[in-house]
This record gives structure tokens, C-alpha cells and sequence, in this order.
């Protein structure tokens, strides 16, 4: 299919494929922020690390479910977005990965007794992926053309629209099955994990 000329992007377009590129490094000052900071903690309690401790296994299973459906190119910090995937949780949001990492920090915040840092991230990292999108959208609008517009124009970009129907969802996952999921979500689950261990110690200090 040929791409379609397209107006040059704005800065926020070519801030965002800056961010694309970098966006694994881009949340450790979250991370060092959540991990040391006990400025504003809230006093100790297992309500709320339990909310933190779900909000952050939420983030993972929808991240989990979209890498299952898009494969190993989530990972990718190249230009090599993959071909259009309008199944799983692709069919109700456009960007499940982005939503399901904005709740793992989050719900980090949380664990850490940070209640104030908790809206602080949703707020930094909603712009930080606002600028990823746009970019990444303005790529996929100019190899695509017609086929990502008509996919744009029926699912919103980050919240679901109730009663719209699940065609999406009833689509097979090509190929991609749950033990190659969870092989190339490993240094996810690696880094919660360890973010966790130092939260602990951070506590027992």
C-alpha cells in the first residue's frame, strides 16, 4: 500500500518519536523518586498497600494481555511499529501497553505511601505518552492511510467506550501464544519484582 503525503509534524509529534525511542529510560526518575523519597508518607497501612499492590497487577495483566496480542515489537525503540493489531484489549483502547504501564507506577506510588506523587505520575507520564502517541499515530497514518483512520475513528484512543460492541475481541491472537507472552514480558516482571524488594527494605530502614 503506498503512504500518503502527510503535513510535516509539530514539535509535540517529533517530541514524541525523541520519547519513543527512550521511553524504557525515561520513568527511572518515577522509579528513584517512589523508591527514596518519604516526604508526605502516609502513615503505614495494609488498605493501602494492598489498593497499590492490585492497581500495580492490573497495569501488568492489561500489559500482559496487549503484548499477548501485539507480540515481541512492544519492545522495539525503532521506527519498526509492526502491522495494525485491532484485537484484545486493541479493540476497546489504542494504546492498552501505555494504560497498563500508567497503572503498574501508579500503583507503585501507592505501595510507597506517596498518595500525593500517585496523581503527580498519572499526570507526567499521560504527557509523556500524549507525545509518544502522536507520533506514533502520524507513523501509522502514513503506512497505513485509510485502514488506521477507520481503526482510529472506532476506538477512542485511551477509555473505552461502553456498548460497542467486542468484534475485536473474539479475534485469535496470530500466533503469539501465552509462553512467548510471558517470555518477553520477563524484564517486566523482573523489574516489579525488584522494585518491590526495595520498597520493602525502604520500609524495614
Amino acid at each position: 500500500m503506498p503512504t500518503e503525503a502527510l503535513a510535516p509534524p509539530d514539535a509535540t509529534t517529533r517530541l514524541g518519536g525523541w520519547l519513543f525511542r527512550h521511553r524504557t529510560s525515561l520513568p527511572l526518575p518515577v522509579a528513584i523518586a517512589i523508591l527514596t523519597l518519604r516526604i508526605g508518607e502516609a502513615p503505614p497501612s495494609p488498605f493501602l498497600a494492598g489498593v497499590g499492590v492490585g492497581v500495580t497487577v492490573i497495569g501488568e495483566l492489561v500489559r500482559l494481555w496487549g503484548v499477548h496480542h501485539i507480540g515481541a515489537i512492544s519492545r522495539t525503540r525503532s521506527e519498526r511499529l509492526g502491522p495494525l493489531v485491532a484485537s484484545g484489549p486493541f479493540a476497546l483502547v489504542r494504546n492498552p501497553l501505555y494504560v497498563g504501564n500508567i497503572g503498574i507506577w501508579v500503583g507503585f506510588a501507592l505501595t510507597a505511601r506517596l498518595i500525593w506523587l500517585a496523581p503527580v505520575i498519572l499526570v507526567l507520564l499521560a504527557l509523556e505518552y500524549h507525545a509518544i502517541v502522536r507520533w506514533e499515530e502520524t507513523l501509522l497514518e502514513s503506512r497505513l492511510g485509510q485502514v488506521y483512520r477507520d481503526y482510529a475513528a472506532r476506538v477512542p484512543r485511551w477509555l473505552p467506550r461502553v456498548n460497542r460492541g467486542d468484534r475485536g475481541l473474539r479475534r485469535a491472537s496470530e500466533g503469539f501464544s501465552w509462553r512467548a507472552t510471558l517470555f518477553t514480558e520477563r524484564g517486566t516482571f523482573i523489574a516489579i519484582a525488584l522494585g518491590y524488594v526495595v520498597l520493602w527494605l525502604k520500609v524495614r530502614i
